[in-house]
């Protein structure tokens, strides 16, 4: 596997590991991420449960995959199953946000955010990455890195990237505006 593929595994393993924690790890973490899934009104409520559940499984699938060594079928399936995801996803919070659902985003845990526009463009860079990743698994023929400077290196971009991407509605609201200071006079 050639240094691209090992760098987008990196990204999209380490956006479904911060995932599929943000969702399990800590009290009432998963009793959140069912009220989203409930909330964003695409199943029917006695279903939600089921369908978290199975989101944090195939999450976690794409985690295991993406870090397992072995033949290149495994982490090509692990990008096939992240891009799925990643496309469900978009498609979900796009009808969701069309139909004027505000619920928040719960995609690496508490967040007050609501979905938003923001969301589907991520997921499906995300999505275009992992089929990236799928064809440079491929095409390298089984190749491996060998310089450990520049898997050195690699790994740590993708670990990066993949951080950017999960702090990514921080990031934005670092640059969203505010309104006028308390005790601030309005124009006179």
């Amino acid at each position: 596997m050639g240094y691209l593929a090992l760098g987008i595994r990196c990204l999209i393993g380490a956006v479904f590991l911060a995932s599929t924690v943000g969702k399990v790890g800590g009290r009432g973490a998963f009793g959140r991420f069912v009220s989203s899934v409930r909330d964003l009104r695409l199943v029917p409520a006695r279903s939600a449960p089921p369908v978290a559940l199975c989101v944090v499984a195939a999450e976690s699938a794409v985690c295991l995959l993406l870090a397992a060594p072995g033949p290149d079928a495994v982490a090509v399936a692990g990008f096939a199953v992240a891009g799925a995801l990643l496309t469900g996803f978009a498609a979900a919070i796009a009808l969701s946000v069309r139909r004027g659902v505000r619920t928040p985003c719960r995609c690496f845990g508490a967040s007050t955010r609501p979905l938003g526009l923001r969301h589907v463009v991520r997921n499906l860079a995300l999505t275009a990455a992992a089929g990236t990743g799928a064809a440079a698994v491929l095409a390298s023929g089984g190749a491996r890195p060998d310089a450990p400077g520049g898997v050195v290196v690699t790994v740590a971009g993708g670990l990066l990237l993949g951080g950017l991407v999960v702090t990514l509605d921080d990031i934005l609201d670092l640059f969203r505006p505010v309104g006028p200071a308390p005790g601030l006079a309005r124009g006179r």
